[in-house]
């Protein structure tokens, strides 16, 4: 296979340990959000100063609402601060970034292979190595056998692993996910989260997940921020030390207490 296939990396202590050691992969400093609409200014973010380090899985729960999308789409480039800045950890140059969205965005025209090297297709022809990429994606998020198929004949759950794996085809640094699983069933939702949880592991890339659900928080990152209403700042965060995987975990009387402290500040 080719060089730039899906790279598999050692466990997951050593992969985060060392990416731990490079330090942080983006720094939000002070980050201000307000919007003009017609019926006056709309102040969406205040204060916002966090970061994310190199291999590190961070969550943000908050209200509807409460600015937690524009914070993402800010780091993703499609909006701008008002006020504060991103600083990229790198020299200032951000890390190749990858996106999944509630809203799966599969063009329906090209089938699930063609969509997960999207990226590439959007500069030129696909090469034989772009495609082995592509089937290496599908086998790693559960969809082979499904690599020619239109993504209306693929159920909801199946579209989103194929966003998932669109989002990983850049072998990103940072992936952004904004409620990916949100409008999938319960079950379904539970069996992606856990598959999320066991690529991250193995990629050692660092993530930043937008969630309505504290246990789905929980469950994938290694700290959880909360936010207030709107105008969203930072009003706790939590570390999460749990061993992983954390599917053993889910009914165990330490994950219940996290997800009770958590529920706690949400409601203040």
């Amino acid at each position: 296979m080719a060089d730039n296939t899906v790279r598999m990396v050692p466990p997951a202590g050593n992969v985060h340990a060392l990416n731990a050691s490079r330090g942080p992969v983006v720094r939000v400093d002070g980050v201000s959000k307000r919007f003009d609409t017609k019926s006056g200014t709309v102040q969406a973010l205040e204060g916002i100063r966090q970061s994310i380090g190199a291999g590190e899985f961070v969550a943000i729960v908050g209200p509807s609402g409460c600015g937690k999308s524009t914070l993402l789409r800010i780091l993703c480039g499609l909006e701008e601060p008002t006020e504060g800045r991103i600083d990229w950890g790198r020299e200032g140059q951000a890390p190749r970034m990858g996106v999944a969205f509630q809203d799966h965005r599969l063009l329906p025209w090209l089938s699930i292979e063609q969509n997960i090297m999207l990226p590439r297709l959007m500069q030129g022809r696909a090469s034989a190595a772009d495609i082995d990429r592509a089937l290496a994606l599908c086998k790693l998020v559960g969809l082979t056998g499904f690599e020619k198929r239109r993504p209306a004949e693929l159920s909801g759950g199946m579209k989103q692993r194929a966003s998932v794996a669109r989002a990983l085809f850049t072998d990103p640094e940072l992936l952004l996910l904004d409620e990916p699983f949100g409008a999938l069933d319960a079950l379904t939702r539970e069996q992606i989260t856990a598959d999320t949880e066991r690529i991250w592991t193995e990629q050692g890339f660092a993530a930043l997940l937008i969630t309505h659900s504290i246990s789905e928080a929980v469950h994938l990152a290694d700290r959880v921020i909360v936010m207030s209403a709107r105008p969203g700042r930072v009003v706790a965060e939590f570390k999460i030390d749990l061993p992983r995987p954390r599917t053993e975990a889910l009914g165990s009387p330490e994950f219940g207490k996290l997800c009770s402290d958590i529920r706690k500040k949400l409601e203040l």
